[in-house]
């Protein structure tokens, strides 16, 4: 062993939910590989968020106020185009998930 750590995944979250983001928060902890870099509770913070920390990928909610997570995902995809996104969403429904995906999202 070389006394190096492994390589961890960055991750942002945004959610307007104070639970969500702390049973989020709990469970990322909780996992070795993975580093919660930043913790925000609507779409411009997190656009603000993504450029200051440029994580590996943002876990993102579709309806904050304040701003929504879709214009956020689009805003920040035109800042890195290759930015991954996971959305958190207790909506369902295929028009939702078809949106999602065409914002950029990779999973819901």
């Amino acid at each position: 062993m070389n006394g190096h750590s492994p390589p961890r995944i960055r991750v942002l979250l945004a959610d307007d939910h104070y639970l969500m983001r702390e049973g989020v928060r709990f469970m990322l902890d909780s996992a070795p590989d993975i580093q919660l870099v930043a913790s925000v509770d609507d779409g411009p913070a997190a656009v603000e968020a993504f450029k200051a920390m440029i994580p590996d990928v943002t876990l993102m909610d579709l309806r904050m106020p304040g701003g929504d997570g879709l214009s956020a995902i689009a805003a920040i995809r035109r800042y890195a185009p290759c930015a991954r996104f996971v959305v958190l969403s207790t909506y369902s429904g295929d028009a939702v998930i078809k949106e999602a995906r065409k914002a950029g999202a990779s999973a819901y």
